[in-house]
């Protein structure tokens, strides 16, 4: 990756937090959705375009280029809410990653269902037809809202199916999580007992289809507003994801890399947590939508910029391990920043500063901290 093209992500994941902020800056009369913009620019600009120069076999081709320019361009349109040419946009895109997903693995998803793709492949190849789908998904309800109005739902709003352009990302980082796991294991095992190869498969697979599965029918939950369901659902996802750090944890090398992957999967666990006991707090007859927004708020950060920017980030430095850094430090600085400085930043301007300059360098030094190759990792999809 070269040095201008991570100069341009650090901007944009830097520029995508102080959006979020911004209406702490402006007068009331200049305030505006901002939220579009700071989920737009880090999942679907950066997060996106990460995506596709990965699936381009790290190469910044004109796809790549082009994704990320309308990708942009979408977002900008989308919050001037421009509906018709956002629609527009949003099916060429969709098209767009749909002829990367093609060239790198086949218009059928046909490895989901194969034993012999390694599930780290079947992570990388979900993640693409997700980010595809979410794009074809937002241009049809702007259809339906603005025009057709055939579908009549309380949740049917571009901001929530907007959300969904963070789950491309997490199928991503689970891909390089898994990558990262051993293939084959080294236990003494009784010829005459259990296969333990066969059941970590079996455990890994199981985790590729729980985990999809589980997030697209807990987003036809939201839509159809069945909390009941939800929080089962969700504590399904924990269970998976809690399976999920058990594997990486015992087959997982020991590398750098453990310490940072390590991190994201306990954010992704918080995320699960919060989710779920804000859900549960729906059920109270106290309950009013803004009783619990400082508790959201953790949730979206630990999604977010924990969770999903740990994977980005080993992702984009995998082949650079070990890196010149102290890993721990980082790691509890960034723990510090999601959990303490972001949330506070919402309704503080000094916190808010804190924040994005925090976030800032935690970005530098992810992706510019030098280090010695090494040629031991398997490339990600290989």
């Amino acid at each position: 990756m070269t040095k201008k093209f991570k100069l341009l992500l650090i901007l944009i994941m830097t520029t995508a937090l102080a959006f979020g902020y911004l209406n702490l800056f402006l007068p009331p009369e200049l305030t505006r959705n901002f939220e579009r913009l700071h989920i737009f620019l880090f999942n679907l600009c950066a997060g996106g375009g990460i995506l596709i120069y990965f699936s381009e076999y790290k190469k910044i081709t004109f796809r790549c280029v082009l994704f990320m320019l309308l990708a942009a361009t979408y977002a900008v349109l989308a919050f001037f809410k421009m509906y018709i040419p956002a629609m527009a946009l949003g099916f060429i895109l969709s098209v767009l990653v749909e002829l990367v997903r093609a060239k790198r693995f086949s218009w059928l998803p046909r490895s989901f269902f194969t034993r012999e793709i390694p599930v780290s492949q079947k992570f990388h190849h979900a993640a693409l037809l997700c980010l595809s789908m979410g794009l074809c998904m937002s241009s049809l309800v702007i259809l339906n809202n603005i025009f057709l109005h055939l579908v009549h739902l309380e949740k049917l709003t571009l901001d929530t199916f907007f959300l969904g352009f963070s789950f491309p990302i997490s199928l991503i980082s689970m891909s390089v999580i898994f990558s990262l796991m051993h293939e084959d294991t080294t236990y003494n095992q009784d010829p005459t007992g259990p296969n333990i190869d066969q059941l970590i498969m079996l455990l890994k697979n199981s985790c590729f289809w729980v985990i999809n599965l589980g997030v697209l029918i807990f987003f036809l939950f939201i839509l159809f507003e069945l909390n009941l369901y939800q929080v089962m659902v969700t504590s399904i996802l924990f269970c998976s994801v809690s399976l999920v750090l058990g594997l990486y944890w015992n087959l997982g090398g020991n590398i750098q890399q453990k310490h940072f992957l390590t991190s994201g999967i306990l954010f992704l666990v918080g995320t699960a947590i919060t989710g779920i006991i804000y859900i549960a707090l729906t059920f109270s007859p106290e309950y009013v939508p803004n009783k619990y927004t400082f508790l959201l708020r953790i949730h979206a950060f630990m999604a977010l910029y924990g969770w999903n920017l740990s994977g980005l980030a080993v992702l984009m430095r995998k082949e650079d391990f070990p890196i010149k850094l102290h890993s721990g430090k980082l790691v509890l600085f960034h723990w510090f920043t999601v959990l303490i400085l972001c949330p506070l930043g919402v309704n503080n301007r000094v916190f808010a500063i804190a924040a994005v300059v925090c976030y800032a360098i935690i970005l530098y030094f992810f992706m510019f901290s030098q280090g010695v190759q090494d040629k031991r990792l398997v490339k990600l999809g290989s």
